[in-house]
């Protein structure tokens, strides 16, 4: 893909994902811009699917929605509400501690910059990026695997991992698309351009695509 051919993916894609249901946290943010719930999300979804986290999430917050309210709980109650989530565990213990530093030394709020969402426990680049965009509406550039995957695919980057894609893409990619970059790859990334064999045959964008990677398609 050269790099005016953008303009153009998006254009499409923007038509295109509308025929599959947004990703849970994308979803969320058009229900309703709660960071906090935004942000403890994010974590569950971690080595989650989503079909299993958009599950989950609701029970957890019909029990805890707030800092206040999840300090509540034990880690062993919060590992009972959300198992069978990756690593529940570890990310009841995460929650318990990403709660109190909030309350501790946020005011109870999630912070809106990079790099103090950063500073939480359990919370990587990918995350803090989500929840700026979902939870603040602020600029910020998310690459979870379908991002980047399909971004080297489409040969718009060439990137060894998501971190080194984020960075490719926040010098290549026009800023205006950063907000909505993540949550159009996503969606295509699970219902058409999956990682093996995606469906070039229903794909409007295979003129644009240079296909790197791709041994076999339907």
């Amino acid at each position: 893909m050269q790099t005016e051919q953008i303009y153009t993916a998006i254009q499409i894609l923007r038509q295109e994902v509308t025929q599959w249901p947004p990703a849970l946290v994308d979803g969320m943010a058009l229900e309703a811009r709660d960071p906090y719930k935004i942000l403890i999300a994010t974590i569950l979804s971690l080595r989650t699917k989503d079909t299993l986290t958009e599950k989950i999430a609701p029970k957890l917050f019909a029990m805890a929605d707030t800092p206040t309210a999840m300090l509540t709980l034990s880690a062993d109650e919060i590992a009972e509400l959300i198992y069978p989530v990756g690593f529940y565990r570890n990310k009841a213990k995460t929650i318990i501690s990403v709660s109190r530093i909030l309350l501790d030394q946020h005011d109870g709020q999630v912070p809106d910059e990079l790099d103090a969402l950063l500073a939480l426990p359990g919370v990587g680049r990918k995350t803090a990026n989500l929840v700026l965009i979902a939870g603040f509406n602020k600029p910020g550039i998310c690459v979870d695997i379908h991002v980047h995957r399909i971004s080297n695919r489409w040969g718009y980057v060439e990137t060894k991992t998501p971190e080194k894609t984020e960075f490719a893409l926040r010098n290549k990619l026009p800023p205006k698309y950063w907000l909505e970059y993540n949550a159009l790859l996503v969606v295509f990334g699970q219902n058409l351009c999956t990682p093996v064999s995606p469906w070039c045959s229903k794909c409007k964008l295979t003129e644009l695509c240079d296909q790197v990677g791709v041994t076999k398609h339907r």
